[in-house]
């Protein structure tokens, strides 16, 4: 495992140094210290490489993953995981503002809390906070599973299209368009697989699915009043 520490080297060589490593796909292994909430830290990562953040990073970390696994040990700003397409991201503590935003694929996890808009624009990703997040939670979510341990803000799914969100604790409110659905076999073995690759402590039994009502996919005028 080859250690580098931001204190000496710049965070331009350390993104171009993580690169290129994923580029030759060695399966290499890197930690990364003294980060000082540094943005768009190990971003693009286009190959399997293992990355431990010792410490809390700044916006935009792991931004464009694709096929690494990076884990941080302490919370991350705004846009964590934003427009991953695959692979693992972890966050020990708890992370900011829009936590995978746009995300097309892998794996999200959130030990601690995350913030307002959490998987917002969601088109694939599968994300599991294993705490409870803020207001407008998978605005405009497309695809992909958003999975809470704890409670849920105002306007959860709010103009949703054909996302999964689970959550096990308290709704505060449903957007526009967002609905109760029932949990059927299916999604409960789907959820069961989720929080076992997230490594949480729960059951499956005790979420709640929610989902779109479909009544805004085609402008109708007696539903003017939620667009």
């Amino acid at each position: 495992m080859e250690v580098i520490d931001l204190a000496t080297t710049g965070l331009r060589d350390l993104n171009a140094t993580l690169q290129a490593a994923a580029r030759e796909r060695g399966n290499a292994a890197y930690t990364i210290e003294n980060p000082r909430g540094a943005h768009a830290l190990a971003v693009g990562l286009d190959g399997p490489l293992d990355v431990t953040v010792k410490g809390s990073t700044g916006y935009y970390c792991a931004g464009m993953n694709k096929a690494a696994s990076i884990r941080v040990t302490g919370s991350a700003g705004p846009g964590v995981a934003e427009n991953m397409m695959s692979g693992t991201v972890t966050i020990e503590g708890d992370a900011s503002q829009y936590a995978g935003a746009t995300g097309r694929g892998g794996l999200l996890v959130i030990k601690g809390n995350a913030s307002s808009r959490c998987g917002i624009s969601m088109k694939g990703i599968d994300i599991v906070v294993h705490g409870s997040i803020g207001h407008m939670a998978a605005f405009m979510a497309q695809r992909g599973n958003l999975v809470v341990l704890g409670d849920a803000g105002d306007a959860l799914g709010d103009s949703i299209y054909e996302a999964q969100l689970f959550v096990r604790g308290r709704v505060a409110s449903l957007g526009a368009d967002c609905e109760e659905k029932e949990m059927r076999p299916e999604h409960l073995d789907l959820l069961r697989d989720l929080l076992a690759r997230a490594g949480a402590d729960a059951r499956p039994e005790e979420f709640r699915r929610y989902g779109s009502a479909r009544r805004l996919y085609n402008f109708h005028i007696d539903h003017a009043d939620a667009y």
